[in-house]
């Protein structure tokens, strides 16, 4: 059984940095698509980050060149390096990954790590 577990998160002052992982148990996967997903309270979850296995990324506006994701994928791993944080990024962050084969995919979604930005 896929399960996706985040860590990393925490309470960190602007200006500063957090690395989070995220990484998969019960076994080894392969997954297609890993990504960072963030809510903020009241708001809808938003994108953060992605990556495809072959290394492509994409970055939701408000982190562009801030954010930075990379992937391990012998350990089906996922980071996510998070530099210069202001109270904006202030949120749970989720773990998502998919697999594709065909017209099948399945989706996984980790449980949530909290960040929150001080002023």
């Amino acid at each position: 059984q896929v399960n996706l577990v985040e860590s990393g998160g925490g309470l960190v002052q602007s200006g500063g940095s957090l690395r989070l992982s995220c990484a998969s148990t019960g076994g080894f996967f392969r997954f297609d698509l890993m990504a960072w997903y963030r809510q903020a309270p009241g708001k809808q979850r938003e994108l953060v980050a992605a990556a495809t296995e072959d290394g492509s990324t994409n970055y939701g506006d408000s982190v562009k060149g801030r954010f930075t994701i990379t992937r391990d994928n012998a350990k089906a791993t996922v980071y996510l390096q998070m530099n210069s944080l202001t109270p904006e990024d202030t949120a749970v962050y989720y773990c998502y990954a998919d697999r594709e084969s065909g017209r099948y995919v399945a989706n996984y979604w980790g449980q949530g790590t909290p960040v929150t930005v001080s002023s």
